[in-house]
């Protein structure tokens, strides 16, 4: 079994009060690279600070790590338009890092990107495959691929409230200045991507397509990002059985999820770890629902029995990593 995890940035993350990752906004571009070590190592190691929401909820990456350690999983890193370094190995598929989506062409890369993503997953030998995401700000930049491709699902946030208005404000912007109306992309994967999206949307939704046509079973682990890079795959012509493993927490703050996932004949699996009334309550409480491969993550402890030993090993895992992701989870119940 492989875990592959897209790592990328957007600057669209900048935008004030659109994205949790991260409890300082000038670093929010380190939280990819952090990620990636997280769940490779157990540790940050170049990344400067482990990844935490502004009210301390750590990132999502110390769960998918924890299940890593309970299961044995491999990982495999590839770099969507990372920003900052990291110290976990990583693939190249020629992405870099996309810009704001209200400026011109944010991520020129998406078509080579998609292309070379593509590529890699037809030579993958796994059977299954399940693909995670970490991008700051990648719910934004998923609704108005959404948009783009003509379809009207919402997405979620990593914040307890979601700032609805403020991101359809963004996604308003974002299609006027690439001279796109609603459904102007509808089967044009890499043009939707390009104009409005983020590095790693057209990276997943390649991988994906490609896995599929290898006759790979393809589970996206993750929330809305995810199923708007099944809808990629499927505007791209994708077939096959390709199914969205997330959170209890994820799936609770978007009602609308299961019948988005029927629409686009996409399986959901929904994991609840259990979390309401443990030091990881937070994450129960609506912030950093999804993310890192966390739904994915889940949906494998829970197959192989452990689910229930995941928040013990979460906990072991942030007692390792920088004090201030401990700090965050120590006051609770």
């Amino acid at each position: 079994m492989r875990v592959v995890l897209v790592a990328g940035t957007t600057a669209t993350a900048k935008i004030p009060e659109i994205s949790a990752a991260g409890a300082d906004p000038t670093l929010v571009g380190h939280t990819p690279s952090a990620d990636a070590e997280i769940i490779e190592y157990g540790d940050t190691v170049r990344s400067p600070v482990t990844p935490v929401s502004p009210t301390g909820c750590p990132t999502p990456a110390a769960i998918t790590r924890a299940v890593r350690e309970l299961t044995g999983f491999d990982v495999l890193t590839v770099d969507a338009g990372l920003a900052k370094p990291t110290a976990a190995p990583t693939i190249d598929v020629g992405a870099r890092p996309g810009r704001d989506i209200r400026e011109p062409e944010p991520v020129p890369t998406a078509p080579g990107a998609f292309e070379a993503a593509r590529r890699m997953g037809l030579a993958l030998p796994e059977d299954e495959l399940v693909i995670g995401e970490t991008v700051p700000g990648g719910t934004t930049t998923a609704l108005a691929v959404f948009r783009a491709l003509g379809e009207t699902f919402p997405v979620s946030s990593s914040l307890p409230s979601n700032p609805t208005s403020l991101k359809e404000d963004v996604v308003a912007e974002a299609l006027e200045s690439a001279g796109l109306s609603p459904g102007d992309a509808a089967h044009k994967p890499k043009l939707a991507t390009r104009y409005v999206g983020d590095p790693v949307l057209p990276v997943v939704a390649g991988l994906t397509v490609g896995a599929l046509e290898s006759g790979s079973d393809v589970t996206l682990g993750g929330g809305t990002q995810l199923l708007a890079a099944s809808a990629l795959a499927r505007h791209a012509g994708a077939a096959g059985d390709l199914t969205l493993a997330t959170t209890s927490y994820l799936a609770d703050d978007v009602p609308e999820l299961e019948s988005a996932a029927a629409e686009l004949d996409v399986d959901l699996v929904v994991t609840d770890p259990g979390f309401e009334t443990t030091p990881l309550d937070r994450y129960a409480a609506g912030e950093a629902k999804e993310g890192a491969g966390m739904g994915g993550a889940l949906m494998l402890a829970d197959r192989m029995g452990v689910v229930d030993d995941v928040e013990a090993a979460t906990l072991d895992v942030l007692s390792r990593l920088d004090p201030q992701a401990v700090d965050g989870v120590e006051d609770g119940p």
